[in-house]
């Protein structure tokens, strides 16, 4: 038999076990189980959670004080097929009311998503997790005339970025001083083993930057692309990683991509993936 209950900060625990367990199964984006996300995606504004013989088996979280609202649920491995998945969307749509309803999911199944398309849930954004083993690293050669230096948080790296990612789909512009901004109150930032490539006239012509274990963004500027740029940051990242005693590095990478197959080249494998799915109220 179920017990149904909302979920407070003390059922973080059981909660980290349950997503934990979810991404065992499914894959997906490690931080996952980290509180500050936990708290963001699961203990909304609203919540419902399912109990059985005081283990936490399925679980969800609905903010409504933003639009569109914002849900993510998760149910355990071992209680899928039992209709339990329905029941938290069918919950959260209510909670949700009128407003348009975002769902976010950081370790994709196809069982979720055919739940959620079937309930008339577009989804809008994929990635996939990618991880590397650093026991093993790539060789890749420097480009004719690139050299590489440390990244450092100035207009000059914004410009970079903006200018390798302007032409891409979707690019909405940050502003400068955010964008940086943000980079630097990280914690897990690395000056050390950030980089930007130069041209032979000194210009900038790539960037990358790490984060902790994560490569959290490569980018090459339009006329550089195509001579193994791209390649070659992230293979200088690895071995900075290695040397730095990490033993993996991870990414996420948009699935229509094509830099994914770089990647994959160079060594890093399928993790799972991470969705978004929207519900318009026409």
């Amino acid at each position: 038999m179920l017990t149904w209950q909302e979920l407070g900060e003390e059922h973080l625990p059981a909660l980290t076990a349950l997503a934990e367990a979810c991404l065992a199964e499914d894959g997906g984006l490690p931080l996952f189980t980290d509180p500050p996300l936990l708290r963001a995606r699961l203990l909304q504004t609203r919540t419902l959670a399912a109990w059985h013989d005081g283990g936490l088996v399925a679980a969800v979280g609905v903010g409504t004080g933003r639009t569109p609202a914002t849900s993510t649920g998760l149910v355990h491995p071992a209680w899928r097929g039992q209709g339990l998945g329905g029941r938290l969307l069918s919950w959260a749509g209510e909670q949700a009311g009128d407003a348009d309803l975002l769902l976010t999911t950081e370790s994709w199944s196809p069982g979720a998503d055919a739940l959620f398309t079937a309930r008339g849930f577009e989804r809008t954004f994929t990635e996939w997790v990618l991880r590397h083993d650093l026991t093993a690293l790539p060789e890749v050669a420097g480009p004719e005339g690139v050299t590489t230096e440390p990244a450092t948080l100035d207009a000059e790296l914004f410009e970079t970025y903006r200018a390798s990612f302007a032409d891409r789909p979707g690019f909405t512009e940050p502003d400068a001083d955010e964008w940086l901004g943000d980079l630097g109150d990280d914690d897990g930032y690395r000056p050390d083993l950030s980089l930007v490539a130069r041209g032979p006239d000194g210009a900038a012509v790539g960037f990358l930057n790490v984060i902790d274990t994560w490569i959290d963004q490569v980018g090459v500027v339009p006329g550089w692309r195509g001579r193994r740029v791209g390649a070659y940051l992230v293979a200088r990242a690895l071995r900075g990683l290695a040397a730095d005693g990490a033993r993996e590095a991870w990414l996420c990478v948009n699935d229509n991509n094509p830099a994914a197959d770089l990647y994959r080249r160079l060594g890093f494998q399928d993790a799972g993936r991470r969705a978004r799915y929207l519900r318009t109220r026409r």
